[in-house]
C-alpha cells in the first residue's frame, strides 16, 4: 500500500526536467519494470520521436505530445533502505491545482530548476507552496548543467539566490545538487569528470537521509464521518456508522466523541463485509462501526477517542494560509462553500491580514486575493465544524474552497479563533449582571415543556433576563445559543436530545429533570448566577 511507502514529490518549473531526471533515475538504480524502457523506445521509433526519459513517467499520450506533465504521475521506487511512492507533479502554471493535489501528501521534495534558466516565477511559485504545504524536507536540483558547460559559477549563483528566497518562505534546502538529466550526471553515482568541484552528496544519496514522520496511524485518532448505513430491506436493524480514518488507531470498545456535537458512544462492533471479526483499524482504512449507543449524527462530524488528551477545535472562524486558482478574486462580496473532510459548510471571507506576490514574496496591500496569489486570512463558517490546525494534524487541517461546483481554491488552517477573540464589545459581563441580576448559563430541561414555561415566567418576573426555546436543536444550533449567552442570557433550552454540555464549555450548563421551580431558583443563587 502506498501508505507504507515514504512519499516524495518533484517539483519545479515547466520543461526544467523533472520528468527527465525521475526517468533516468529509474533506468540507473534498476527500478523500472520489465519491458518499459523498450516498450517506450519502440513508440518513438515508430512516431519518428528521438528518444527521452521522460516519456517513461507521462503516460498520458497528450503529455507526451506537447512534452509537459499535466496530470501528477506517480511511480514506485526502492533503495536498500526503504520503498518511495515518487510522485511527478506538474510545473506549467495552468495545471498548479495538480500540482498541488500531488504535493500534498509528500513529506519531502526535490525542487528541479534548469541552471540555463535559472529561479523561475513558477519556481519561486512552488517553493511557496512547499512551505505553506508544511514539506520542510526539501533538496534542489540544478538540472541540465550540460546546457551550461558545468559552471560552478552559475550552480552557486543558483545556489546563493534560493537559499536567501528559502529563508523568507521558512525553507532552509538539505542541499543543492548540480545534475544532468539526459546526461545521468550526479543522479546515482558522482561525476568526478563534469563536476570536479562538486563533494556533496547525490540525488540518490539524498534519499536515504530524508526522515519519516511519526506514522499516521501512531498519531491521534481522527475520522470524519461519510454516512450512516442502514440495510432494513433484509431485516437489518443495525446503524453503521462510516467513514475513512485519516489518523491514528481505534478498536472495539473505544469510547468515540463527535464533533461539533459532543455526543459519545462506544464502539460495539467493527464492521466490514465478508470478513472475519476485526478488532482493530488503523489510518487508511474504511471503517464502519456500530455502537453501544445510538446516536443522531451527521456527514462531516470528526471522530476521535475520548480518552485522547486533546480534541480538536470546534468554532467557526480560523486563520489559514490560502491560495487562489480561479479567475475570479477571493473576496469578501461573495460567499463560498469549504471542504474539509467530509464536512461541507458555507464560507466568508472576514479579512485578509497577509497578501503575498509568490514570485517575488512582497507584502503588498489589497481587499481581494487574485488568481494564483497566496495570501493569510480570517475565516468564518456558516456553522461550527471540527478542525485541527497543519501542526496538529495534517489530514484535518487542509481544505478547499468551492465556488459554483468548482475548486477555486485551498488552504491550511494555522490557528483556531473563538468568537470572543474577533468580537469585541464596551458592555462587560459585570455590567450586564449589575444591569438584569444574573449571570449567562443554559439551563436544560428534559422535555417538559410545562416545567420549563413555568421557569421561565418566574425568573422574568425576578427580573432576570431569560428567554425559552422548545424547538431549536442545540446540536444544529449551537451558534445561536452561544449569541443569547454572551448577552448575558438564562437560556432554558426544553429539549429531549442529549448532547454533551461541553458544547457550551465558557458557560454554566445546568441539567434539570425532576425539580421543582423553587428548587432550580434555588440553586441559581447558590450558584451565584442569580443574585
Amino acid at each position: 500500500m502506498d501508505s507504507e511507502k515514504f512519499p516524495l514529490v518533484f517539483v519545479g518549473h515547466v520543461d526544467h526536467g523533472k520528468s527527465t531526471i525521475i526517468g533516468r533515475l529509474l533506468h540507473e538504480t534498476g527500478n523500472l519494470p520489465e519491458g518499459k524502457l523498450a516498450a517506450i523506445k519502440s513508440y518513438c521509433e515508430t512516431n519518428s520521436r528521438p528518444f527521452e526519459y521522460a516519456f517513461l513517467i507521462d503516460a498520458l499520450k497528450d503529455e507526451q505530445a506537447q512534452g509537459i506533465t499535466i496530470d501528477t504521475a506517480r511511480v514506485f521506487f526502492k533503495t536498500k533502505k526503504r520503498d518511495f511512492v515518487i510522485i511527478d507533479a506538474p510545473g506549467h502554471i495552468e495545471f498548479l491545482k495538480n500540482m498541488i493535489t500531488g504535493a500534498s501528501r509528500a513529506e519531502a521534495a526535490f525542487l528541479v530548476i534548469a541552471a540555463d534558466e535559472g529561479i523561475m516565477e513558477n519556481s519561486r511559485r512552488h517553493g511557496y507552496m512547499l512551505s505553506m504545504l508544511g514539506i520542510r524536507q526539501v533538496v534542489v536540483l540544478v538540472n541540465k548543467m550540460d546546457l551550461v558547460g558545468f559552471s560552478e559559477r552559475v550552480f552557486r549563483q543558483i545556489e546563493n539566490e534560493f537559499t536567501r528566497f528559502g529563508r523568507e518562505i521558512g525553507i532552509s534546502p538539505l542541499g543543492f545538487v548540480p545534475v544532468s538529466g539526459i546526461r545521468g550526471t550526479n543522479l546515482k553515482l558522482r561525476d568526478t569528470e563534469n563536476t570536479p568541484w562538486y563533494n556533496g552528496k547525490t540525488l540518490y544519496e539524498f534519499l536515504d537521509i530524508f526522515e519519516e514522520k511519526s506514522p499516521r496511524r501512531e498519531q491521534p485518532f481522527r475520522m470524519f464521518m461519510q454516512d450512516i448505513y442502514r440495510f432494513t430491506e433484509s431485516d437489518d436493524n443495525r446503524r453503521i456508522y462510516a467513514g475513512t480514518i485519516s489518523s491514528g488507531t481505534v478498536r472495539r470498545g473505544d469510547e468515540l466523541v463527535f464533533y461539533p456535537s459532543g455526543k459519545r458512544s462506544r464502539i460495539a462492533q467493527i464492521e466490514a463485509f465478508n470478513s472475519p471479526e476485526i478488532v482493530e483499524l488503523s489510518a487508511g482504512n474504511t471503517a464502519g462501526f456500530t455502537l453501544t449507543e445510538q446516536i443522531y449524527a451527521t456527514r462531516g462530524e470528526l471522530l476521535t477517542r475520548a480518552d485522547e488528551p486533546k480534541p480538536p477545535h470546534v468554532g467557526r472562524r480560523f486563520r489559514a494560509a490560502v491560495f487562489w486558482l480561479w479567475e475570479e478574486p477571493l473576496s469578501k462580496s461573495r460567499s463560498y462553500t469549504i471542504k474539509l473532510g467530509t464536512a461541507r459548510t458555507t464560507l466568508r471571507l472576514v479579512e485578509i491580514t497577509k497578501l503575498i506576490d509568490t514570485s517575488s514574496l512582497d507584502l503588498r496591500g489589497g481587499g481581494a486575493v487574485g488568481k494564483f496569489e497566496a495570501a493569510e486570512c480570517l475565516f468564518e463558517t456558516g456553522r461550527e465544524i471540527a478542525f485541527d490546525t497543519i501542526e496538529e494534524n495534517q489530514e484535518c487541517g487542509r481544505f478547499v474552497i468551492v465556488c459554483d461546483y468548482e475548486i477555486r481554491g485551498g488552504g491550511i488552517i494555522l490557528e483556531a479563533f473563538s468568537e470572543d477573540t474577533v468580537t469585541s464589545s464596551e458592555v462587560s459581563s459585570a455590567d450586564r449582571v449589575n444591569r438584569f441580576g444574573n449571570s449567562a448559563a443554559l439551563l436544560i430541561v428534559k422535555n417538559n415543556f410545562a416545567l420549563a414555561a413555568a421557569l421561565e415566567s418566574a425568573l422574568f418576573r425576578q427580573g432576570a433576563l431569560t428567554c425559552l426555546f422548545s424547538d431549536i436543536n442545540p446540536i444544529k444550533n449551537p451558534s445561536e445559543i452561544k449569541i443569547l449567552l454572551r448577552t448575558g442570557m438564562l437560556v432554558i433550552l426544553n429539549s429531549s436530545t442529549t448532547f454533551e454540555s461541553s458544547l457550551f464549555e465558557k458557560f454554566p450548563c445546568f441539567m434539570i429533570e425532576n425539580e421543582t421551580v423553587e428548587e432550580i431558583l434555588t440553586k441559581l443563587r447558590k450558584e451565584n448566577i442569580l443574585r
